[in-house]
């Protein structure tokens, strides 16, 4: 899912026609479907999202920006959305979570991967930039390099005959889950919780997998180890806590912690507790608890748990969910 920040490329030859895969798209949301006669003479910013991976979040502002900067001088923005846990498939959840995130500009729905195999794209966040003759001229894989995409988005601009282009980036206030990641103190990798893909899972016993088992932490999580507590199915993408009280440990070191989950039925909600090294966490609590911890699981999404302040150092995380039916499907951190 989301990449360690990465390095931009850019080319200053013409690549082949790339707009006309846009057609594989399986819906469209903020837009009727958009054709290569649409975007003729536009230059088009395709962006590939999907709506829980943190790095994506965190390249957003930048995005949502062009987007309303540019739009009246020959921008087209267009967020190609190609989920990658189950839940994200869900037309109503990408709706829903456009909106809270304030994305206006069209979405293609990309459910079957074919923009995605199209492009022959292979990462979240993924930027490429289209000229006005339907060429990429531009991409960007992974976080940062936001200054360069914006220069060749003016550039190209320039070159397709828009005026009024200037030379000023555009003014980014990242706040809340979008804020950029505190790099230096960042040494802990995202991490799946499906026995699919996880790495470090410390229970005694190790995973029964897709059976309902109680589980135990060991008395010591060693960094960037976990564990659950309590009864628990683990399931090829995801855990399932199949009674109340269930915990999760992790020992993590970064200045933000967020998990991504969900309840399991529709509509249902699950009560949490967050500890930080066995006590709420009063000011390093994050957006989705409040200072003692508490929270409450209502939708399929991510949730910043944590955001410490300086100094950062290894802390030990724990997360009980007072009801059951929570699913949990990865970490990550910032």
């Amino acid at each position: 899912m989301p990449l360690p920040k990465l390095s931009s490329k850019s080319t200053g030859t013409p690549h082949e026609p790339a707009c006309r895969p846009l057609g594989g798209a399986s819906g469209w949301l903020n837009s009727q479907p958009l054709t290569a006669a649409d975007l003729r003479g536009k230059v088009v910013l395709v962006d590939f999202w999907t709506y829980t991976c943190i790095n994506w979040l965190r390249s957003l502002p930048y995005v949502r920006k062009w987007a309303e900067k540019y739009k009246d001088q020959g921008l087209v923005v267009i967020g190609v959305h190609a989920p990658e846990f189950r839940f994200e498939k869900e037309v109503d959840n990408v709706r829903r979570a456009a909106k809270d995130m304030k994305i206006d500009f069209p979405i293609a729905i990309d459910n079957d991967y074919a923009i995605w195999r199209a492009f022959d794209n292979h990462y979240w966040p993924a930027l490429y930039v289209i000229d006005a003759q339907g060429r990429i001229r531009h991409h960007q894989f992974g976080e940062g390099e936001y200054e360069r995409s914006e220069r060749i988005i003016q550039q190209l601009l320039s070159e397709a005959g828009f005026s009024g282009i200037g030379d000023q980036l555009a003014a980014v206030d990242a706040r809340g889950v979008e804020a950029e990641a505190d790099w230096a103190d960042l040494k802990s990798p995202e991490n799946y919780l499906g026995h699919e893909r996880t790495e470090n899972f410390v229970s005694p016993g190790g995973a029964a997998v897709d059976k309902h088992r109680v589980y135990a932490a060991p008395a010591r999580v060693k960094l960037n180890d976990w564990a659950l507590s309590g009864d628990w199915t683990v399931k090829k993408d995801a855990v399932v806590l199949n009674k109340a009280n269930g915990r999760i440990a992790y020992r993590f070191h970064a200045r933000d912690l967020h998990l991504v989950m969900g309840p399991a039925v529709r509509g249902a909600s699950v009560r949490f507790r967050v500890l930080i090294d066995g006590q709420p966490p009063g000011a390093a609590h994050g957006i989705d608890v409040d200072d003692q911890g508490n929270g409450t699981v209502a939708e399929q999404r991510l949730y910043q748990l944590i955001r410490q302040s300086t100094p950062i150092a290894d802390r030990q995380f724990e997360i009980e969910f007072l009801d059951p039916g929570v699913e949990a499907f990865a970490f990550t951190f910032g």
